[in-house]
């Protein structure tokens, strides 16, 4: 008799939904965070150092939450560390490094993180609190996809100006983190309240594109949350006691 066979067989460990099963809640607890606290660090002394906080905080349990196997890891946390060093780094010695370089990877490490929670939704076999942490810090996360990308074409094009920002005192202001958080999540939902106008072409093609993604991604999220969860047993039973 084979001794491996006496042996009890470990089962098969699925990686379908199971992704962001540690930091989905923790992932979407420190985006709500990370907003509640923007408007008021203005007010704080040491905003610098916990801004650098709340975005690291931020950035590693993104890493945490793409989940999978050790590759897709290394590449978040890859695209997490410049940021990570260039805003720590800010903090010390605020010269010391180009903001261009950190900015260009925290747009590519957001999206890749909404790249790999959507991925892990579409495969989830039903709906449930995970899964819908993760489909709301993808949306946020979308949101905060922009904020470095229009940051970097303010700085690109200056002195001349790619957004527009009016002010109650009337004059003209610079495009700021807040200012550029504001105007991508206001992009993002299309509500657009005109206080802030992207007026160079690069500038006015990235809000577009945003407005766009921003509905295609709840149409995505939306549709597939409906087709899994009426595919669902919970879903199958409830329609065929109706029908009876």
């Amino acid at each position: 008799m084979n001794s491996q066979s006496s042996l009890p067989q470990r089962p098969e460990l699925s990686r379908s939904p199971e992704v962001f099963r540690f930091s989905s809640f923790e992932l979407l607890g420190s985006l709500v965070l990370f907003f509640v606290a923007a408007p008021f660090l203005e007010q704080l002394p040491g905003r610098d150092l916990i801004e650098a906080g709340l975005l690291s905080l931020v950035m590693v349990l993104g890493v945490l939450a793409v989940g999978g196997d050790r590759w897709t890891l290394a590449v978040a946390l890859l695209l997490a560390m410049p940021t990570l060093v260039a805003k720590w780094a800010s903090h010390l010695h605020p010269e010391a490094i180009p903001p261009e370089p950190h900015l260009v990877a925290s747009t590519i490490f957001f999206g890749y993180v909404i790249t790999h929670l959507m991925r892990s939704i579409i495969r989830a076999p039903r709906v449930d609190e995970r899964v819908i942490c993760a489909g709301v810090s993808g949306y946020l996360m979308l949101g905060m996809m922009w904020i470095p990308a229009y940051i970097l074409v303010a700085r690109l094009t200056a002195p001349s100006p790619a957004f527009q920002i009016s002010s109650p005192s009337g004059t003209s202001e610079e495009l700021d983190a807040f200012h550029a958080l504001y105007f991508s999540f206001i992009t993002l939902t299309t509500v657009g309240y005109g206080d802030i106008l992207p007026v160079s072409r690069v500038a006015r093609m990235l809000a577009s594109m945003e407005a766009i993604a921003g509905v295609f991604y709840m149409a995505l999220l939306i549709s597939r949350l409906v087709s899994v969860y009426s595919s669902s047993p919970v879903a199958v039973d409830s329609d065929r006691q109706r029908g009876t």
